[in-house]
């Protein structure tokens, strides 16, 4: 038995459609694969004609073929998704199918561990049911979460949109999630420079970047990029002004990077 794990948005800012998880699920009954679904940001998707779609949902509605056999566990967070709340460590998992043996050893396991401190325990209650229509609180709740979502998708199409400006960077629509994952183009020198230094082509250019902007962002080589291409993930959360203004110095650290290493 091995184990394929998966989250709802892949590092490059991705929505996985329901054709790609019914794909997965069909490789994971093939290969006699346990199914790990990491759902954290289902309800960050930001996207026209993007949607959520659980794992667990879509393997019951792909009959007993696929959901009387395929082990899956999918997870949720509280320090996740649009709410955000990282100061609070609480989540959940559920299991489906899991051998009986192993989930014994699973509960055991569970219980021997300490348990999360009791303000996680609480929100985590409030993440899983949050205001219903007709309740005092559920007009502002909704209002909030529509206010966060909306500044979230803004700062999705700002990010795409100014990094596609420059020379030398490719960066896909971010559909959801928190992060933006742009292709780079890094000069032949530069790529000799950081392999004389030990490091990832793109390890070297999120070096550069920090040392002389203070931007801190991912290198892709950490992500299982495909070979021969470089790319950096970043955040999109910044207040919306400095989102843009850390996007064009950026941009502008690129466009030098790319004069002096070529």
């Amino acid at each position: 038995m091995g184990v394929l794990g998966l989250g709802l948005l892949l590092p490059s800012g991705q929505v996985q459609s329901r054709k790609c998880i019914e794909d997965v699920i069909r490789f994971a009954a093939e290969e006699n694969l346990f199914l790990m679904a990491d759902e954290v940001y289902q309800d960050n998707v930001y996207a026209k004609g993007c949607a959520f779609h659980s794992f667990k949902k879509v393997l019951f509605e792909m009959g007993p073929k696929y959901s009387d056999h395929v082990e899956l566990a999918s997870f949720h967070s509280t320090s996740k998704g649009f709410m955000g709340e990282c100061g609070f460590r609480g989540g959940y998992m559920e299991v489906v199918n899991m051998d009986p043996a192993v989930k014994q050893q699973l509960t055991k396991l569970v219980s021997v561990r300490l348990c999360p401190p009791v303000p996680g325990q609480a929100l985590l209650d409030v993440i899983m049911n949050p205001p219903q229509p007709g309740e005092p609180s559920y007009k502002q709740f909704m209002l909030e979460r529509q206010a966060v979502l909306g500044n979230l998708a803004e700062k999705a199409r700002l990010t795409e949109e100014i990094l596609n400006q420059v020379p030398g960077i490719q960066c896909n629509p971010v559909q959801g999630a928190m992060y933006s994952f742009p292709r780079i183009e890094i000069p032949e020198r530069a790529v000799r420079l950081a392999q004389a230094e030990g490091q990832a082509p793109d390890m070297f250019f999120c070096m550069k970047l920090l040392e002389e902007t203070g931007i801190c962002v991912v290198p892709g080589s950490g992500f299982g990029q495909r070979e021969g291409t470089h790319h950096f993930r970043m955040t999109i959360l910044p207040p919306t002004e400095k989102l843009r203004s850390l996007l064009e110095r950026l941009a502008a650290f690129h466009q030098k990077f790319v004069q002096e290493h070529s």
